[in-house]
């Protein structure tokens, strides 16, 4: 019975084949086991965290190392023909050459995560913040990139005339993604130009608010009411950015207006209390004080003073205001208000 042929090969050779796969099932488990309760135990109490991120990261790849090495083993037992030998070696070919690069993702994903991305949150710039998962993107696109063309050259395609295929096609591509590409080349505008930074208070396009992530294709903005919005990088780079947080101070300007039979000596008195509190307020760096013009119902005096960079725009607003109201009301200084003299004649 065990001589019995199947498929060019005896019952035997099967079940021979059948068990060294299951074995090497088997073994790749017990290695798994041996890692997991062994040696990453040991290289956890070690000074060094390189060989534990480097145990941790080989022990699955290392299991499906051993399981492709043995059924490998198992379809040698058997005869096939030799374009089915020929197709069953390149997929093998292309799991090993799959199963380095999943280990060299891992790997690279380990040592950034523990070594490059502490150091940058605690660095003073966003730029690198932004720039890391990009690169990290880039590099393991480009190993997975460099495994598949290995593992189609190996199958017996033209690699060369595969990629000539895909440069032509990515142009016709590349036109027809224009708003894509014009999106792209935005974000490296802006990582290079650097107009803002995350969490900079901008004004662009009619929206206000902080910018939140900043990204190759768009830029997300939290408004002042707490909505999102998603910016095309070609958008931010066509329009005029207003950078709020760096604004090196904030100008404010009003007018008040005294009633008509404020004195001479009222109003220098009114000039001279506003001057007062404009200089003693700590957030405020130079101001104008002026009796600028005699309106319709009014007799008026223009303030205009400059709030220091990094003070409270509203805050300052508000104690300064106080502080008129207060002294105007106290040297009896009388705010006009629209009046109309109404004259009428008896015959």
């Amino acid at each position: 019975m065990l001589d019995t042929i199947y498929l060019n090969n005896s019952l035997q050779n099967w079940l021979l084949a059948f068990a060294i796969a299951i074995g090497a099932v088997i073994i790749g488990k017990v290695l798994y086991w041996v890692i997991q309760k062994t040696l990453k135990v040991y290289t956890k109490g070690t000074s060094n965290d390189l060989d534990f991120i480097f145990i941790d990261m080989i022990e699955e790849p290392l299991s499906l190392a051993i399981t492709i090495l043995g059924f490998w083993i198992a379809v040698s037992v058997l005869t096939f023909s030799e374009g089915v030998d020929k197709f069953i070696g390149s997929i093998f070919y292309f799991l090993i050459i799959f199963n380095i690069a999943w280990f060299a993702t891992r790997l690279f994903d380990a040592v950034v995560e523990k070594y490059v991305a502490p150091k940058v949150k605690e660095s003073d710039t966003d730029l690198d913040d932004i720039l890391l998962p990009i690169i990290r993107k880039l590099v393991n696109t480009a190993i997975w990139a460099i495994t598949i063309i290995i593992g189609v050259d190996n199958a017996g395609y033209n690699v060369t005339t595969m990629i000539t295929g895909l440069g032509i096609g990515g142009l016709v591509f590349a036109l027809a993604a224009k708003d894509a590409v014009s999106n792209l080349f935005g974000g490296f505008i802006i990582f290079s130009d650097k107009p803002f930074n995350i969490n900079d208070r901008i004004i662009i396009s009619g929206h206000e608010g902080y910018v939140r992530e900043i990204g190759l294709r768009s830029t997300k903005l939290e408004t002042l009411e707490g909505r999102i919005v998603t910016m095309p990088n070609s958008n931010v780079t066509d329009n005029p950015v207003l950078n709020v947080s760096k604004e090196n101070g904030r100008k404010v300007k009003f007018s008040i207006g005294l009633t008509y039979d404020t004195s001479v000596e009222n109003m220098q008195l009114a000039k001279d209390i506003l001057v007062k509190i404009l200089q003693e307020h700590e957030a405020i760096r130079d101001e104008v004080v002026a009796f600028n013009s005699f309106g319709d119902f009014s007799l008026n005096i223009m303030v205009i003073y400059w709030i220091r960079s990094g003070s409270a725009i509203s805050g300052t607003n508000d104690e300064v205001n106080m502080r008129i109201l207060k002294e105007f009301n106290e040297k009896k200084l009388s705010f006009a208000f629209p009046t109309q003299s109404i004259i009428i004649e008896k015959n």
